[in-house]
C-alpha cells in the first residue's frame, strides 16, 4: 500500500480554488478533474475521487465524473435510463447512498464478505484501504454523491473525512449549475432542435428577434392520417406516428438539417445554406437526399413503417426567430417559402408521389428532374410547376 505524505493536508488553498478559478471550469468531468489534481498535490490522501448526480435527459438519468492517480483525464460517464434494475447497481454503495440517503464507509484493509458488493471487492484487489462515499443534497431535493478512495495505509483519518465532507459541500452548488446548464440545453434541444435550442440558451429570446435566411424548407405529413386512426387504436397510431417521426429525424439531422415543428402527423424542417452559391446548392441536394433515405428506412425497416408519406419541398428565404404574444413565445420560420413548400406537400397524394418540389428547388440540384403538374397554389396567381427526382416520376 501506498504511504501516506503528510499527516495534514491543507483545506483551505482547495476551497479557494474551487470558489475562484474552478467553478469558471467548462464542464463537471474538468472540475473533478482538476479538483482531484489539487487534492493530490496538497497532500490529501487520494487515490481516486467519483462525483455522480442525477439528470433530465431523454437518454440519460445519472452523470458521473472520475478522478483517478496517474490516469489522465476521463470523459464524464452518462448512464442511460434504466439504472435502477441494473444488477451491477443494486447493493452497491451508490445504490445505498441514494436509498438511505447517508454516507457510505467501508474499510477495505480489513476482510470482505460475500455480502460485499463486487465494487468492493474489485477496489481491495486494486489495492484500495478505504472508501468514503457522501451525499450532498442540491437545491431540487435531489443528491449529488461524492466519493473518495484512498490506497494509503490505514485509510482515512478522521480529519480527511471531515474536510473532504467540507469539499463536498462547497463542490456541490458549482457542479449543479453546470448540470443545470446540461439540462436547460438537453430540453431546449429536445423541443426545438439542435441549432434553434442553443440559440435561445445563448440569449435569443425577445420577441420580435428575427433574422431573414436563405434555406431549403422540407414538410412532410402522414397520408390519410384521419383514416388511420379509425382504422386503428390511439396507441398504435401512436406508435406509428413516432416511428415515422424517428425516422424522418434521423435522415434529417444526417443531412445537416433541424426539424423545427412537430406539427400533428407531419413536421416542418429546414436546411440552412451556408455562404456562396455552392452551399445554396449542396442544401438543396442535402435536402433531397434526406428525404430518399427516409423513403427507404421506411421500405426497408423491421417491421416496415406502415403508413405511407409524403415530403415537399422548397428553396428560398425565410424569417428565423421569435414570434407570438407577451406571454408565449415561439421559436419558428415564417414566410412564402415555407408556404410554398407545404402547398406542394399537399400535392402528394393528388399526385400520387411521395417527394415532390419547386423549379426553384430543382434548379439547384445536380441531377435531373422530372416535371409533373403546374400548379396554381392556395394564394398565388400563376401556376408553378411542380417536379420530383427520376425515380419517384412512376411511382
Amino acid at each position: 500500500m501506498a504511504e501516506r505524505k503528510t499527516a495534514q493536508w491543507a483545506l483551505a488553498p482547495i476551497v479557494d480554488w474551487l470558489l475562484d478559478e474552478g467553478r469558471l471550469l467548462p464542464g463537471i468531468d474538468e472540475i473533478v478533474f482538476q479538483l482531484g489534481e489539487r487534492l493530490l498535490a496538497g497532500g490529501a490522501p487520494l487515490w481516486r475521487l467519483r462525483v455522480a448526480m442525477r439528470t433530465l435527459h431523454p437518454l440519460v438519468t445519472a452523470l458521473t465524473a472520475d478522478w483517478e492517480r496517474d490516469a489522465g483525464r476521463q470523459p464524464l460517464l452518462q448512464t442511460p435510463h434504466g439504472l435502477e434494475a441494473r444488477e451491477d447497481y443494486l447493493g452497491s454503495p451508490f445504490e445505498v447512498i441514494a436509498r438511505t440517503e447517508l454516507p457510505f464507509r467501508r474499510k477495505l484493509s480489513a476482510d470482505l464478505s460475500n455480502a460485499d458488493h463486487e465494487v468492493m471487492h474489485d477496489l481491495k484487489a486494486r489495492g484500495a484501504s478505504d472508501y468514503f462515499g457522501l451525499p450532498v443534497r442540491l437545491t431540487n431535493g435531489r443528491f449529488q454523491i461524492m466519493v473518495c478512495t484512498t490506497d494509503v495505509s490505514g485509510g482515512f483519518t478522521d480529519l480527511d473525512i471531515e474536510q473532504f465532507r467540507k469539499v463536498a459541500s462547497v463542490l456541490a452548488p458549482i457542479t449543479e449549475v453546470h448540470n443545470a446548464r446540461r439540462v436547460a440545453l438537453a430540453v431546449a434541444e429536445a423541443y426545438l432542435g439542435t441549432r434553434t435550442g442553443r440559440r435561445v440558451l445563448d440569449g435569443q429570446i425577445t420577441r420580435g428577434d428575427v433574422e431573414t435566411l436563405n434555406a431549403a424548407i422540407l414538410v412532410s405529413d402522414i397520408r390519410d392520417w384521419t383514416g388511420l386512426n379509425t382504422r386503428v387504436s390511439t396507441a398504435e397510431a401512436l406508435n406509428l406516428a413516432n416511428s415515422y417521426f424517428q425516422i424522418l429525424s434521423d435522415a434529417i439531422e444526417a443531412n445537416g438539417g433541424e426539424i423545427l415543428k412537430f406539427m400533428g402527423d407531419g413536421i416542418l424542417a429546414v436546411f440552412p445554406t451556408d455562404t456562396g452559391e455552392a452551399g445554396v446548392d449542396q442544401t438543396c441536394e442535402n435536402a433531397l437526399t434526406a428525404a430518399r433515405q427516409a423513403l427507404q428506412e421506411a421500405r426497408n425497416s423491421e417491421p416496415p413503417l406502415g403508413v405511407e408519406f409524403g415530403v415537399g419541398m422548397h428553396f428560398g428565404e425565410v424569417l428565423y426567430g421569435n414570434i407570438g404574444s407577451t406571454t408565449r413565445i415561439d421559436f419558428t420560420v415564417m414566410g412564402q417559402a415555407v408556404n410554398v413548400a407545404s402547398r406542394i406537400e399537399s400535392l402528394c397524394g393528388k399526385l400520387n408521389r411521395p417527394v415532390l418540389f419547386s423549379q426553384v428547388f430543382a434548379d439547384r440540384l445536380a441531377g435531373p428532374s422530372t416535371l409533373l403538374s403546374q400548379e396554381i397554389l392556395k394564394g398565388q396567381e400563376q401556376a408553378t410547376n411542380v417536379l420530383t427526382a427520376p425515380e419517384f416520376a412512376g411511382a
